[in-house]
């Protein structure tokens, strides 16, 4: 989680600074804005959340989510750019928290997402980090 921690640290005041006309354009048809990229990490951390518990108590639950949906119906593109970084912030801070209190023997527990695929707790946990920063290069240097 120290990736993690280092992102909700920095990333907050790198977005303050875009412009806000760069953050709400949409650079073409089917082509989200960077409000919407944040957006989609918002939905992420929502459809994660549920990964992190589920998975530890669950037998393989089956998680995942139509992104392109998500985004659309949370209505990202109206939503200001302030909101959806304190949104995105508490609540990375709070999965940091939830994720730093797993127990070592949960993270080998297995759940599905749409390949249908099993992975593993700390595969997920992984993987959400890894997306996080693919996404964030996309809006800022870091």
């Amino acid at each position: 989680m120290e990736r993690l921690s280092y992102l909700v640290n920095i990333i907050p005041a790198l977005i303050s600074k875009i412009p806000d006309e760069e953050f709400d354009r949409i650079p073409a048809p089917g082509k989200w804005s960077k409000k919407q990229i944040l957006g989609h990490l918002i939905d992420s951390a929502t459809n994660n959340h549920q990964r992190f518990i589920r998975i530890q108590f669950e037998n393989e639950p089956a998680i995942y989510y139509d992104q392109d949906n998500w985004n659309l119906h949370n209505h990202h593109q109206e939503l200001s750019k302030k909101h959806h970084i304190a949104f995105w912030t508490i609540y990375n801070i709070h999965l940091i928290h939830l994720v730093s209190r797993i127990p070592t023997g949960h993270l080998n527990r297995k759940g599905k997402g749409k390949d249908g695929v099993l992975k593993t707790l700390a595969w997920y946990i992984e993987d959400y980090v890894t997306h996080m920063e693919h996404h964030l290069r996309q809006m800022v240097n870091y």
